[in-house]
């Protein structure tokens, strides 16, 4: 018998929640992640289901996401812990068929409940599904430190952080090229917060929380991870860079251009020409 703790989907999980703590972007039970599955990822594992699944309203009807599964990270679980204990720290959930709520179906033991960014998340999910034509399917969100850090220095728009990071590190053009969306600082947790991020989501894959964290949208847990992995390496640069008085020379606009056309992306033409 298939034991779901082999499936790939939690281990995928384990790995991602682990590298994230072990990076120092997720303290305590900061962050968060979710990932859209398949039917046929979960029916070999129905057997471990729980016997009488709970079930939770959602906050506002969702029906784009109706019958869908998801594995979700839960509401005040560590990071750290998930390696220890998956099935007290994630969960498979599934939405309802009208899309007004969800049946927890194996995991978040103890009555625990997903991510609080459960809104936000599934918000971004709908968009994401319609943006990349059904192709993204991971969203993630944590504090990652030089990006946070960055957003109480520079200019808070979309154009100047992406010029910034493009410009602290050659590889951020290539995979961001639609540039990072950033919001106003809005209380996390909410309804409000998630439509705002969703709305950035149509235009970014990745977008900012100032002085709080980042979201990030990916086809897989690798390629989000390595999404806001690249940016964030890119704000460390960047923080240092600044720390020792500031650029003396720095990528063109003109080198920006050509490394778009060497790897053939698009990048985001107000950015290009701030």
């Amino acid at each position: 018998m298939q034991n779901i703790l082999n499936a790939w989907f939690v281990e995928g999980m384990i790995k991602a929640t682990s590298d994230a703590w072990l990076k120092g972007w997720d303290e305590r039970n900061g962050g968060n992640i979710t990932m859209r599955l398949d039917e046929a990822d979960i029916t070999p594992f129905q057997a471990e289901f729980h016997a009488a699944p709970r079930y939770i309203a959602l906050s506002q009807p969702m029906p784009e996401l109706a019958n869908t599964p998801f594995i979700v990270t839960g509401s005040g679980k560590f990071f750290r812990n998930v390696q220890l204990d998956p099935a007290a720290n994630i969960g498979v959930v599934k939405v309802d068929n009208r899309g007004t709520g969800y049946h927890i179906l194996w995991g978040l033991e103890n009555e625990a409940v997903p991510t609080s960014e459960l809104a936000s998340h599934f918000q971004s999910h709908i968009v994401r599904i319609k943006t990349t034509g059904g192709k993204d399917r991971v969203i993630m969100h944590c504090h990652a430190t030089n990006l946070i850090a960055l957003t109480y220095v520079l200019e808070n728009t979309t154009d100047v952080i992406t010029r910034k990071l493009w410009e602290g590190s050659t590889e951020c053009l290539v995979v961001f090229p639609d540039g990072v969306g950033i919001l106003p600082w809005m209380v996390p947790g909410t309804d409000e917060i998630g439509t705002a991020t969703a709305g950035e989501m149509t235009k970014h894959s990745l977008v900012l929380w100032p002085f709080h964290g980042v979201f990030g949208s990916g086809p897989t847990l690798d390629e989000a991870f390595g999404l806001i992995d690249t940016a964030e390496k890119s704000a460390e640069v960047l923080v240092k860079v600044i720390s020792m008085g500031g650029m003396k020379q720095t990528i063109s606009r003109d080198e920006l251009i050509a490394l778009g056309k060497r790897f053939g992306v698009t990048p985001l033409a107000s950015a290009l020409e701030l």
